[in-house]
């Protein structure tokens, strides 16, 4: 993959202008969670008796024991509001090249914050449930770890040990270091400059590989059989299409012109047609399927080297 110093300056200038847009438009966010651990290692006596049946020394195995049922209904309940949250949080941001943050754009902050406060109120709400379940749920983890259960491992309540957070901390150098040290501030701008270009990369392999991975899925389902017969293919081989043409659209900052066009193309291809139509119409699937391909090459393409670019014009 080719970084910026091995691209044509015009490339270069192209990912520095999209870089100047995002530090314009975009605020970082970051999206935290508290959780209560349900595994812990067993004590070195633990190990020790635990290795004595496979005639191992103790301080070369290495144990824990499960301390609830994840699998309880209740306590999937939370465990799918953490996982939506962060579903949402990728599906309204870019990467960025800074630990645990993303990029959002700063006239949805309203909104996320909005949203991320109902997902704070309903994993307070299921996390309130599941500590009404919480005797039940300690009671078949004693009677499942027998010798290993361990009343100490378990608090009180399970109240106020799960939460999620989110901030949106200022990636930008600090103004007064400009009054206090001119080179370190020029040095700092140049950093984030960096990391902006850098995001910019990011965000194109991000969509560039979301997008051949659709399309792949979708060309392989419409063009290969089975038994002899049309493979099956799920309804979401085309709505995950059409949500990625909507959050790209959405996010897009209009670095790549030959992934945006390579968008285009896929979104005309499939606009329009239903998936019960790619199940009855065998023409109308080949057609398909013939056409995801040229784009998937051409993605494919763009995937192992950015600056020999291959677009798929469209018919005159």
């Amino acid at each position: 993959m080719s970084t910026l110093l091995d691209e044509p300056a015009s490339q270069t200038e192209e990912t520095t202008s999209a870089s100047n847009l995002l530090r314009r438009t975009m605020a970082a966010m970051r999206l935290s969670f508290t959780w209560f651990g349900t595994r812990k290692t067993l004590s070195p006596e633990q190990k020790a008796r635990a290795a004595e049946s496979f005639g191992a020394e103790g301080e070369y195995l290495s144990a824990g024991k499960k301390l609830l049922n994840v699998a309880h209904p209740k306590f999937r309940a939370v465990t799918s509001i953490k996982t939506r949250a962060t579903s949402y949080f990728k599906g309204i941001s870019l990467p960025f090249p800074e630990p645990g943050l993303r990029l959002i754009r700063q006239a949805d902050i309203a909104a996320v914050n909005t949203q991320m406060a109902s997902f704070k109120t309903e994993l307070e709400d299921a996390v309130e449930e599941l500590d009404q379940n919480y005797d039940e749920l300690k009671a078949a983890a004693r009677q499942r770890l027998g010798n290993l259960y361990n009343e100490s491992d378990y608090p009180v309540t399970l109240n106020g040990l799960f939460d999620v957070s989110w901030d949106f901390p200022s990636v930008e150098p600090p103004h007064y270091l400009q009054q206090l040290s001119p080179e370190l501030y020029r040095q700092e701008c140049e950093r984030m400059q960096a990391r902006f270009n850098e995001a910019v990369q990011m965000a194109e392999q991000a969509f560039t590989e979301e997008l051949t991975r659709l399309v792949a899925n979708l060309s392989e389902r419409l063009t290969g059989e089975r038994d002899g017969k049309p493979k099956v293919f799920r309804d979401t081989s085309i709505t995950n299409l059409a949500d990625f043409f909507q959050r790209f659209r959405r996010l897009n900052i209009r670095s790549n012109e030959q992934l945006d066009e390579l968008v285009s193309q896929a979104q005309d291809i499939v606009r329009g047609i239903q998936p019960q139509q790619l199940r009855e119409n065998l023409g109308l699937r080949e057609q398909v399927g013939e056409q995801l391909g040229r784009v998937q090459n051409a993605l494919d393409d763009l995937l192992v080297d950015r600056p020999r670019r291959n677009i798929i014009r469209k018919p005159r």
